[in-house]
């Protein structure tokens, strides 16, 4: 995978807590191409925040498209040509403005100030090309099954914090990887064949 990270940096390792309520995870399907499961999906990225402490009001957005659209991202934010197979759009929680509602009022006599507690926390946007995941499968993960799910995957842990710019946290996020696979993806050991990198 290449260098897919659209975002600044994070730390690792830090929960992200957004008050009460569950997790939601946006999913959209732009693109028609290769069939997308939406609702597995978004499962699969559920599962990864709550594996990695998430909890509480939380929002990330997952997003299927097309490789003209992919190419474009890649150039506008990393200035590299041509379409990648995952883009990582963390947002910092301690940027994120509360705004209200467009045309609605912050306050009135029948309403209380905003309160941070109830805003949910932004985590920031996964973004996936299936048309470059089909083509790379047979020399990655082995199956396009596999490779959409490893990209699910990398996109939340990057969004989470991870990176793999030098070779201890390359260790660390693809040993993360490999474990948030074999119990929420496979559900049991990674089956031969399966690759994290790419030649």
């Amino acid at each position: 995978m290449a260098d897919d990270r659209g975002g600044r940096p994070h730390l690792a390792g830090r929960h992200k807590v957004g008050g009460d309520g569950d997790a939601e995870v946006f999913v959209a399907d732009e693109q028609s191409v290769v069939p997308v499961d939406v609702a597995r999906w978004q499962r699969l990225a559920q599962g990864v925040l709550a594996a990695e402490g998430v909890r509480g009001g939380i929002e990330m957005s997952l997003l299927f498209i097309g490789e003209l659209e992919m190419a474009e991202l890649n150039e506008q934010f990393l200035a590299k040509s041509g379409p990648t197979d995952v883009l990582a759009f963390p947002i910092d929680a301690v940027e994120v403005e509360i705004t209200s509602t467009p045309g609605g009022a912050r306050r009135g006599p029948d309403r209380a100030p905003d309160d941070p507690e109830d805003m949910p926390l932004l985590l920031g946007d996964v973004v996936v090309c299936p048309a470059v995941a089909l083509a790379n499968a047979p020399t990655h993960a082995g199956n396009l099954d596999d490779e959409l799910a490893l990209l699910v995957v990398h996109g939340i842990l990057h969004i989470m914090g991870h990176d793999h710019h030098d070779p201890e946290e390359t260790t660390i996020m693809r040993a993360r990887e490999r474990e948030l696979l074999e119990s929420l993806h496979w559900k049991g050991p990674m089956p031969e064949g399966f690759r994290q990198e790419q030649d």
